[in-house]
């Protein structure tokens, strides 16, 4: 069964149930009025029949009756004798209940004489003394109270069934109106699966704050977010595929080579072996990547000094420029950081050697490290040509290039140092951030923080002094 059948008869269902409880109640208190309004009635004529009768023990004397016309009347010695009753029962002779004759006491029963359904009023005589003389019987038709109880009935039970009716119908129309968009949902969905096309979006038609319209959002956010993942991978695997081919291509050139010879070449053995190394890199990067975005990246956690850390660095980027880039020293602070030695170290060194593959020759690379509040700050800063605006947001993707010729120089990374970088900080619980401007280099910032757990972020004065080198001259 659809859910728009379910929630039309659970309405409906409910609906029913609300209208058979209010219609019970309403049938039983005016039963209880028309009721409590007859023996009042009777209660009233009794008081006035044995207040102005002259009464003995050998009977009673009616007065007139004239005011009682609907009421029938019956006296009854003590014998079980009809001593007197009014004009208007015609031949009667039974009494209207037999019951409350011997019974004794006062009494409303309800009684069918003769077909006629009937509310009896018994009430006792007693003459002076305390002596009973008989009982007086007083009786009116219910009729008009049955006819009106099964009008009431018809009333409620036809409003009931319209009411349903009309209930059902407004509950069907109101849940294919709710639950249209679901259908919506569920069409692009099945779209999307046949056709593998993400791009497709849910059409917002109704109010966006309701339910519907949040879940329409959130499915149109989940299918945004898949966009982007399997563009991300798409991106990633043709990455790959071009990083791999190209020492693949070397190695197979090399092997072809050695072959025509006959022999062995020094320099297309050294070209193999150096394309086999960067395909080991590759492969080392990649799958560190992988265990840091799956959150299975192994990291320690000892306190490490930067400073020290940071001079050891330093010494290897020395080596590193080969005198083609001059590495300074900027400011250093003392500081210490709960980490992975290791992995903070690869970090710096990524960072470097990216600096110094962008800083021409005669160029300058600077290596600081500052204590700004609770946080640690390393920056590495060059003198190269900087970073266009728009392509900040996405400089630590992987094999994300600025230059999209894809060209690489003799033994050249394959795009993945910021990535590692970026993933290794996030496990930190720190942040990596870049400013560059064209033209003026370009300044990485690590932010790490001193205490474990305090990695919520980076006060904005403090991102402020992360500022790119100025250019020399």
């Amino acid at each position: 069964m659809s859910l728009r059948w379910r929630l039309t008869l659970w309405y409906g269902a409910i609906l029913g149930g609300v209208l058979l409880l209010f219609g019970c109640v309403v049938y039983f208190l005016l039963s209880y009025s028309l009721t409590r309004q007859i023996d009042e009635t009777l209660t009233r004529t009794s008081v006035d029949i044995l207040r102005f009768s002259r009464r003995d023990v050998r009977g009673i004397v009616l007065p007139p009756l004239e005011l009682t016309a609907n009421v029938f009347v019956q006296v009854w010695d003590v014998d079980g004798q009809l001593a007197v009753r009014s004009p208007n029962l015609l031949d009667l002779d039974e009494p209207f209940d037999a019951e409350a004759l011997s019974a004794g006491g006062r009494s409303f029963r309800e009684r069918v004489v003769d077909d006629v359904h009937l509310r009896v009023l018994t009430v006792p005589i007693v003459v002076e003394g305390g002596e009973l003389a008989g009982h007086l019987q007083l009786a009116t038709s219910l009729e008009v109270v049955d006819a009106a109880k099964e009008l009431l009935l018809v009333v409620l039970g036809i409003g009931g069934i319209l009411a349903l009716a009309l209930a059902a119908g407004g509950g069907w129309a109101t849940a294919w109106a709710a639950l249209r968009p679901l259908e919506t949902v569920t069409t692009t969905a099945l779209r999307i699966s046949r056709t593998d096309d993400l791009a497709r979006r849910i059409p917002v038609s109704g109010p966006t704050n309701d339910e519907v319209g949040r879940l329409v959002d959130a499915f149109n956010q989940t299918l945004q977010r898949l966009e982007n993942l399997f563009e991300t991978q798409r991106r990633f695997l043709a990455d790959v595929s071009h990083e791999l081919r190209t020492p693949l291509t070397s190695i197979r050139g090399n092997v072809d080579l050695l072959r025509r010879m006959g022999g062995v070449d020094p320099e297309a053995l050294d070209s193999v072996a150096g394309e086999v190394d960067r395909m080991t890199r590759l492969v080392r990067d990649l799958l560190l990547l992988a265990q840091a975005e799956s959150g299975n990246l192994p990291l320690a956690r000892e306190p490490v000094e930067l400073d020290t850390l940071l001079l050891e660095v330093y010494q290897q980027a020395k080596v590193l420029a080969q005198e083609r880039v001059e590495v300074r020293l900027g400011g250093e602070d003392r500081v210490t950081v709960p980490g992975d030695r290791d992995r903070l170290k690869q970090v710096l060194l990524n960072l470097v050697a990216n600096a110094l593959d962008h800083t021409p020759e005669g160029g300058t690379v600077t290596l600081g490290l500052a204590v700004v509040g609770d946080f640690a700050r390393l920056t590495v800063s060059d003198t190269g040509p900087g970073i266009p605006r728009q392509e900040l947001p996405r400089i630590f993707e992987r094999f994300y290039r600025i230059d999209q010729s894809r060209k690489r120089k003799a033994g050249g990374g394959a795009g993945l140092g910021l990535s590692i970088a970026y993933w290794i900080v996030k496990n930190h619980q720190g942040r990596i951030e870049v400013a560059s401007e064209p033209g003026r280099g370009a300044t990485f910032s690590v932010w790490l923080p001193q205490r474990a757990g305090n990695g919520r972020g980076v006060p904005p004065e403090a991102r402020a002094e992360a500022k790119p080198a100025a250019a020399p001259g």
